[in-house]
């Protein structure tokens, strides 16, 4: 095992999935220790900046990477545990952003009604109490001048995890798909592992978008973004590969399904988690659907991304003896525990 530790410059930056050479080699059992920035590429910094002034939206979500995983061809498994996420920053960003968002007309799904204000929130990071600071930025409904202060738990995530996707294709650092991406599932925290299937030799993964806490939905398309420091430890199972990005936690086995219209980004995970269910069992399809239909939970990922992202969990409890990719996440868990 060894440890890579790497900050990028800003023209080190990856924009898109694919079409990007490696920026370094990284080998199953390495520890990667990464800086990434976030989804405004730093941008916004006060209440004053106004996402439409400042914002180069050729420029967002930049990605840490891509790197070239040793040994991975197309069908492996690219393993990636998730073991610490820290803030970068003593505070982070969110924003209404002018016709983005999922309650308000879009270049999707245009409306008569005009933007909303283009309007950004500062949250103040309290490390000591664990806790990300809102505070209101518009005059109280029930009179008084006094603003709305709220201090939420930190709860950091990863927006954004991703690989090369198939056919040569290139893809917005935007965009969720098969190949990961702007997932931006909460579920995407320290203490999960993520499985992507490896479309092209090396994979060419890369992650990005820090959110310090997000809500599910991601409603008005910022959670509260951040530049993040990440400790990653990354694996590689050959061949298996995933038809779409599946992660496990101590409790949970999750896929994320990402697509339009939402009810075909649900069928898409519920497809794939039919599937793993079936491998896990060793049950027929039919009855791992039948199972799954009484104990499934799907969050809604997020609602504002090109593709909406769903996530179909299905609670580990009930199926001691099961267990995924050979228990590599117990495996990932114990050398996680380790290294803190």
């Amino acid at each position: 095992m060894s440890t890579f530790s790497f900050r990028p410059t800003r023209d080190q930056f990856a924009y898109t999935f694919g079409g990007v050479a490696p920026l370094h080699t990284v080998r199953p059992g390495d520890v990667l220790q990464l800086w990434s920035e976030d989804a405004f590429n730093g941008a916004v910094r006060s209440v004053g900046d106004k996402s439409a002034a400042v914002i180069d939206f050729r420029f967002g979500n930049p990605q840490t990477g891509p790197f070239y995983l040793a040994g991975a061809e197309p069908g492996d498994t690219i393993v990636l545990h998730i073991v610490d996420l820290t803030p970068a920053r003593d505070w982070g960003a969110s924003a209404t952003i002018p016709f983005f968002g999922g309650m308000t007309g879009n270049d999707r799904t245009p409306t008569m009604q005009p933007a909303l204000p283009d309007t950004t929130w500062i949250y103040q990071v309290d490390r000591a109490a664990g806790t990300v600071g809102f505070r209101s930025r518009f005059p109280r409904t029930t009179g008084g001048d006094a603003d709305l202060e709220i201090a939420l738990p930190l709860d950091p995530m990863l927006g954004t995890v991703g690989v090369a996707p198939a056919g040569g294709e290139v893809r917005s650092a935007l965009v969720p798909e098969r190949f990961g991406g702007n997932m931006d599932t909460p579920e995407m925290r320290a203490g999960t592992t993520v499985y992507l299937g490896v479309n092209v030799e090396g994979a060419l993964f890369s992650i990005g978008d820090g959110h310090y806490r997000q809500g599910e939905g991601e409603s008005c398309g910022n959670a509260v973004e951040g530049a993040m420091d990440s400790t990653i430890l990354v694996d590689l199972i050959k061949g298996g590969a995933p038809g779409w990005p599946r992660l496990e936690n101590d409790d949970y086995w999750m896929v994320v399904g990402s697509a339009r219209p939402m009810e075909d980004a649900w069928r898409v995970a519920h497809r794939e988690m039919v599937t793993w269910i079936s491998e896990l069992l060793g049950i027929h399809e039919m009855d791992a659907y039948q199972l799954l239909t009484q104990i499934t939970r799907a969050p809604i990922a997020n609602v504002v991304d090109p593709n909406f992202s769903v996530v179909i969990k299905v609670p580990k409890s009930p199926f001691p003896s099961a267990s995924a990719f050979g228990a590599i996440h117990r495996q990932l868990r114990a050398q996680a525990v380790a290294l803190r």
